[in-house]
This record gives C-alpha cells, sequence and structure tokens, in this order.
C-alpha cells in the first residue's frame, strides 16, 4: 500500500501539472477567441455544443455555464447526432464541436455535415492540426502537453483545458451582455446563490408573528408575548416606532438579579436602540448583520415603523447561511 507521502506527492504532481498546463492556456489564445466570442455574441439562434466521451461531459458543463449566465446553449452528444440528433441544429445556430485530438471517427463523420448546412464551427481542440481544426471555422487552442494520467492515457489535463476555455467563453459573454447579479437571480431563482440575490427581509418577516409591547407592558405580559408568538423576542414600540428590544435572554438576566419581577416594565427590562433592517433590504444583508453584531433576531421597519420580526432560523431555512 502506498504510503501517505507517496500519495500526496501524486496528489500534488497532479495538480501542478493540470496548473501549468492551464497557465500555458493563455499563450495560445489568438484572434479565434475573440472571433469565436463575436460570433457567438452576435448569433440570432443557439450555441449548439458537441463533443464524445469525457469531451461530452465537459461540453454538458459549458452548455450549464452559458445557460445560466444569459447565452442559450443545447448539448448535443456527437454519435447521437449522426443517428437522428443533428435535426436539433437550426439555421442559426453556431456549433461549438469538442475534441483532443480531433480526428475521432465520429468528429470526422459530424463535422461535413454541419459544413453541408453552412452552420458556423467553432473547434475547441488540443490538435491545431488536426480534421477538426482544419474545418472549423475558428480554433481554440486547448493543447496540453501530458495528461496527468501517469500512462499519459486518461482524459485529465485535457478536460480541465477544455473546461477553462468554456468558463473563458462564458464570462467574456456574460461581460458583453452586461449581465448583472439580477439576471443572474432570475436564472437560479430556486437556489441558494439565487435566493442571496433576490430574497428580501419582507418576504421572510411577513410570514412572521409580529410581537410588540408598550414600554409600560408588565413584565408578566412581555414573558406571555415572547412565548406566544414564538421568536425569542419582542419589540417594545411606541406610537408604532421601535424604541427598544427584549430577548429571551433579558429576560433570563433579569430573574437572576431580581425575584421580584412583576412589578417591572417593558422599559426597565429592555435594551435601547436595538439594531434593525429596512424591510426592502435584501436577507443576505440581515444574516451580514446578524454575524457581525452575534446576535439571531433583527427587528424590522418600514418608513420608520415597526413592521416585524427576521430570524436567524428563516435564513437557515431557506438556505442562505
Amino acid at each position: 500500500m502506498n504510503s501517505t507521502q507517496s500519495i500526496l506527492e501524486t496528489a500534488r504532481k497532479t495538480i501542478d501539472l493540470e496548473r501549468d498546463a492551464i497557465a500555458n492556456l493563455s499563450h495560445l489564445l489568438t484572434d479565434d477567441f475573440a472571433n469565436a466570442v463575436a460570433l457567438m455574441y452576435n448569433s440570432k439562434g443557439r450555441v449548439i455544443i458537441t463533443g464524445i466521451g469525457k469531451s461530452a461531459i465537459i461540453a454538458n458543463k459549458i452548455v450549464a455555464t452559458l445557460n445560466s449566465t444569459g447565452t442559450p446553449s443545447i448539448f448535443m452528444h456527437a454519435a447521437d447526432a449522426i443517428h437522428g440528433d443533428l435535426g436539433l441544429i437550426l439555421e442559426d445556430d453556431v456549433v461549438i464541436c469538442i475534441s483532443k485530438s480531433g480526428n475521432t471517427p465520429e468528429i470526422k463523420v459530424l463535422v461535413p455535415l454541419i459544413k453541408n448546412a453552412k452552420n458556423k464551427m467553432i473547434a475547441i481542440t488540443g490538435n491545431d492540426k488536426s480534421f477538426l481544426a482544419q474545418q472549423a471555422d475558428f480554433i481554440l487552442n486547448a493543447y496540453v502537453e501530458q495528461e496527468a494520467c501517469p500512462n499519459n492515457l486518461a482524459p485529465t489535463t485535457s478536460t480541465t483545458a477544455q473546461l477553462v476555455i468554456g468558463d473563458a467563453l462564458a464570462v467574456c459573454l456574460l461581460e458583453l451582455r452586461g449581465f448583472s447579479s439580477k439576471d443572474f437571480a432570475k436564472y437560479h431563482p430556486g437556489g441558494a446563490l439565487g435566493k442571496r440575490l433576490y430574497l428580501r427581509v419582507s418576504d421572510l418577516s411577513s410570514i412572521n408573528q409580529k410581537p410588540k409591547v408598550a414600554p409600560d407592558t408588565s413584565a408578566r405580559d412581555v414573558i406571555v408575548e415572547i412565548s406566544e408568538k414564538m421568536l425569542g423576542v419582542t419589540a417594545v414600540v411606541e406610537n408604532n416606532k421601535i424604541i427598544g428590544i427584549i430577548t429571551d435572554g433579558d429576560l433570563r438576566r433579569m430573574l437572576t438579579k431580581s425575584n421580584e419581577f412583576l412589578h417591572l416594565t417593558a422599559k426597565d427590562i429592555m435594551s435601547s436602540n436595538p439594531k434593525r433592517i429596512n424591510e426592502d433590504a435584501m436577507a443576505v444583508d440581515a444574516m451580514e448583520l446578524m454575524e457581525t453584531n452575534g446576535i439571531s433576531q433583527l427587528l424590522v421597519e418600514n418608513n420608520g415603523e415597526y413592521s416585524g420580526v427576521i430570524h436567524l432560523h428563516d435564513l437557515i431555512k431557506e438556505g442562505i447561511i
């Protein structure tokens, strides 16, 4: 069995080798890359990305990245394409073919069919002298000196290089489109990333109950209000303006300091000038405010008036944290 040190050395060698290969990609960029980006940006159709084997898996990931950043894309397996899926390609679509060698049998059958349909074709290949490269309108050179595989066979470094080129295309297109965080949220409404970008405080606080007491409310009634509203907190409100906050912790501290607490009022127990947030603020801002101050609840305002409570558990439930 290999020793821990031997395993770590192999891992580091793999990472270093792939790192160097990625760094070299920037030196392989030509005007073809910029022209390919312009072609995709100005296209009235979609981007069809195809490949076979491990390159097909990379093609799927690039499709997902492009779709999520505003460039409509479809994956087409190279083998399936020559058995009927070629009908996916419409007149205005741009085709990206991914192949390390650029000379696989499937690519040699597929490429002429794409050319006959007069669709523009971009090649991502490690061999700029290959059949694919010679037929493509634009060549994106993904050459790597060797695979991380010790036998120089399993696609490792080469697929990493393909993926990086795909990311570079996506980011260039994203910037050309002026794709904003709001756009990102629109394409990711169900994920935690999207929620961080579109979920507002009011979306969460409006679901909660709205605990509040007046400054002269008795300690007994404060306890009842906090218990009934089940948020571990109540606002102390005067003329619908927040003047203080009482938490479970405040009640516990009160009980340790005084045996006679029933004569106390909310004003005697409360903490003045509590942290608060506007209901139009982003939920992620509420999270940051809680983390910074080491608290688990925030009072919420609307136009300077008390409107509710947002709790740390609300943020956890929505996957914000």
